[in-house]
This record gives structure tokens, C-alpha cells and sequence, in this order.
């Protein structure tokens, strides 16, 4: 059973009966690669509806028609006015129909596959071009490609209209091309530092502050603006003429240098070494064992990018299903979707499940850099952080405590990994409510 229980809590996001995986945990889990479950779009709107949503909050906050009456609804922003309101009911139809799909997929080993790619192309409702964008950026960008290779979802999520706001290559302007000439604005540097750093190569691959600048002359043009009505296109008036060199491999002028570039990136040795690293580190251990990450590594480069055979060197290698490895500490959010899988109950109230994420150190859609959530069990791990998440187990124990038996959940979900410590405490609760607090705050529940 010790596999089933990796499969099930270490791979995915906790499934209520262990015994199911029983006979073959790993094929369950690398069949879920080949069908992953649809994520259903019904209802939710495209990028260029939320670019102009997003607009119309930052317009209305800059050119208010009436002052704000004292009996306006308010919210950590400022009042709540009409596009504001228009904003919080998008972004959380957005949010609800992203849960429901992670506590109900029959998938979910893949679904945390789709997070782990939407964290490292990672955008953030920070500004406000973007404050619609985040969950747009995930169902088109992240979500149609993280199946297929790594150079087509390299590309999608590059020009996502959310990507060229977030790091500011919309505003990015060649110093001789028509437009910079004509403009007291030139080049920004942030997509193309980020696109070697965080996105590609690492930060020890070799690039030089030339390649980088290289880099951004190369990515001028490609804007999102009220010209392209929330659209990402390709505006030849702002693209810095002539020949770009990077990394030693020289790009012409023009969009086609785009394709070009990003499939050298992507070939690159550093990116496989990098690429492998992080999935080893997210989904087996902290300092995961270089042999693994050699193995995923060299299946990155031979198949050039071809996410499901990375898939299938890493869930198939036996050191991936060791379980001498230290636990990961759960994400905040991978807490909450393991506790409504495990209890099999939707998500009723998104806003006030949203709202004890970010209690717990996370809010969802706002993460801190463009480096994403990070992914160390040591980064979320602190007195303060240890304690919200006790009084969010609490109150869910009053939330579902009554309905639920927590001894018989625990049991069904863990079988002979559960802790006799852990056992022993549910065991000794005085209610029902007491009973799934206790093990909602448990290490089972809280680690990976």
C-alpha cells in the first residue's frame, strides 16, 4: 500500500479510498497522461474581454465620474465600484470553476502537472493590466499545452497577452524603430530577462547582460493595446530593426526571430538540466537525487521536449517512488483541494475558501514575483504559518465535522501509513468537530 499512498498524496491531491490504487499504482498514475481530464470553459470569458475588464478598473479608478459615497460598498482596493464589481465576479467564477475541476478530476496527478507549468510561467494580478488575466492565462496558454512539448507551451504562455503586460513587453519599444524614434519610450528588459532566467535556461547558464538586451530587442513588437483590442499581435512599428545575436546564434529581423529563438532556447542543455530539476524538486523531494533529475533530464533532450515522455521518465523511474525521500510541506491551496477531495464535498463558498488560502501565506493570483509561488518545504514553513492553518483545519472541523467521520476518512485515505500518533489523537477527540480539525492539522493531510 506504501505505493498507492505515494501515487495518491505525493503525486496527486489525495484520493478518499487508497484501496483503489492498490493494484497498480503507478500505471494509474501514467494513464493520466494519456487522457487527461477536459477542463470545462463553459461560461468563462477570453483574454481580451479580461484585458478590458481590467482596463476599465484601472480607467475608473484614475477618472472616477462621482465621488465615492461613504455608504459604497469598500473592499482592500478601494470602493466597490461598478467595474470592480464586474472584476471580483469574473476573477471568481474563474477561481470556482478552476476548483471544481481540481477537487473533482479523476485526473489529479495530471492536474498538478497543469499547476506545476502555470506556476513556472507564472503571472500575477499585481498591476493593473493584469487583474483579470491570471486564470485566462492558465485555460488558454498553460492548460492546451502542457501535454504536448515544451517549445509550444514555451510559446503560448510567452505571448499571452497576460505575459506581455506582466512583464511589461507591451510597453517594450526598439530605440530605431519607427515608433521609438518618434517616442520619449525604448526597450524593457523584464520578458527577456525572465525568459533565460526563470522560463528557460536558470540563472547559472551562461547568458551575458548582452544576450539579455539582445533578447528584448528580439521581443519588441509583440504588444497587446487598445490598437490590438486586448489581442496579441505582432506591430512591426515597434520592433527594433536588424540582426539580433544570442547566445552565439544570430536572428534575423521580424516575428518569424520569435520561433527561432525559442526553439534554440529550448533545445539548450542548461533548459533540460533546469526543466528536470524542477519537476523532480516539485513533485518527489526538496534536493530530489541527481540520478533522477539526470534521467529526466536526458528524456527532456532526446524526445526534444516532449512533455508526456518527461512525464513518463520521471512517474516511472523507482526513484521517484522511494519513500525515504523527505515529505513536501503542502502549498496553502493544495491543502484546501486535498481536504475537499479526501471529504468529498464541493467548494461552497469560493470567497471565504479563497480568503483562508491567503490566511495560510497564498493569494491565489498574486504571487509575490514573477518567479511564482515558491517551492521549498522551508518557505512555508514558520510558527505563524503553522498556526493559521490549525485555525483553518478548526474551522473547517465546524464546518463539516458533524457530517463527516474523521477516524474512518483518515483510514480510507492513508489505510497503514496513517500514524499511530496521528490515529491515536483523532481517536481521542472529544466531537465530531474536534476529530476532523485534528485530522485536517495532521502531518498526513498537511505534507506531500
Amino acid at each position: 500500500m506504501r505505493a498507492a499512498h505515494l501515487a495518491s498524496h505525493r503525486f496527486g491531491y489525495s484520493q478518499p479510498q487508497l484501496q483503489t490504487l492498490a493494484n497498480d499504482p503507478q500505471s494509474w498514475v501514467l494513464a493520466q497522461f494519456d487522457r487527461p481530464a477536459a477542463f470545462d470553459t463553459a461560461g468563462l470569458i477570453d483574454s481580451a474581454k479580461a484585458w478590458q475588464i481590467s482596463r476599465d478598473v484601472v480607467q475608473a479608478a484614475l477618472n472616477p465620474s462621482t465621488p465615492p459615497s461613504t455608504n459604497q460598498p469598500q473592499d482592500a482596493l478601494g470602493p466597490m465600484t461598478p467595474a470592480r464589481q464586474l472584476l471580483r465576479q469574473t476573477n471568481l467564477h474563474g477561481l470556482e470553476k478552476r476548483w471544481q475541476h481540481m477537487t473533482q478530476t479523476t485526473t489529479p496527478v495530471a492536474e498538478r502537472w497543469v499547476q506545476f507549468w502555470a506556476n513556472h510561467f507564472c503571472v500575477a494580478a499585481t498591476k493593473g493590466s493584469t487583474l483579470a488575466l491570471v486564470w485566462p492565462h492558465e485555460y488558454e496558454a498553460i492548460r492546451p499545452h502542457a501535454f504536448s512539448d515544451y517549445k509550444k507551451l514555451l510559446r503560448a504562455a510567452i505571448v499571452h497577452p497576460a505575459m506581455l503586460l506582466y512583464l511589461d513587453n507591451a510597453q517594450s519599444i526598439g530605440p530605431q524603430s519607427i515608433a521609438g524614434r518618434r517616442r520619449d519610450r525604448g526597450l524593457n528588459e523584464n520578458l527577456a530577462r525572465e525568459l533565460l532566467e526563470l522560463h528557460t535556461l536558470g540563472v547559472n547558464a551562461g547568458y551575458t547582460q548582452d544576450d539579455v538586451t539582445q533578447t528584448a530587442k528580439l521581443l519588441t513588437g509583440w504588444t497587446v493595446s487598445p490598437n490590438t483590442a486586448g489581442v496579441t499581435r505582432f506591430v512591426e512599428n515597434l520592433h527594433q530593426p536588424g540582426k539580433k545575436t544570442i547566445l552565439g546564434n544570430t536572428y534575423p529581423e521580424g516575428p518569424h526571430a520569435l520561433d527561432l529563438l525559442l526553439t534554440d532556447l529550448a533545445r539548450h542543455p542548461a533548459c533540460a538540466d533546469f526543466m528536470a530539476s524542477k519537476l523532480c524538486r516539485h513533485f518527489v523531494t526538496d534536493t530530489p537525487p541527481a540520478a533522477l533529475v539526470q534521467s529526466v533530464a536526458a528524456q527532456f533532450r532526446r524526445t526534444d521536449g516532449d512533455l508526456k515522455a518527461v512525464a513518463l521518465a520521471l512517474f516511472s523511474h523507482d526513484l521517484s517512488w522511494q519513500d525515504n525521500h523527505s515529505p513536501k510541506f503542502k502549498r496553502p491551496e493544495e491543502c484546501l483541494i486535498s481536504a475537499h477531495r479526501l471529504m468529498q464535498k464541493r467548494i461552497i463558498s469560493v470567497e471565504n475558501s479563497a480568503y483562508w488560502v491567503q490566511t495560510m501565506g497564498q493569494a491565489l493570483a498574486r504571487a509575490p514575483s514573477p518567479q511564482g509561488w515558491p517551492d521549498l518545504s522551508a518557505d512555508w514553513l514558520s510558527p505563524d504559518t503553522v498556526l493559521k492553518r490549525i485555525q483553518w483545519a478548526e474551522r473547517y472541523g465546524e464546518l463539516y465535522g458533524k457530517d463527516l467521520d474523521a477516524r474512518n476518512l483518515m483510514q480510507q485515505a492513508f489505510g497503514p501509513n496513517l500514524s499511530t500518533s496521528t490515529s491515536q489523537t483523532i481517536a481521542r477527540a472529544e466531537s465530531g468537530v474536534q476529530a476532523l480539525a485534528f485530522a485536517l492539522a495532521s502531518p498526513e493531510l498537511m505534507r506531500r
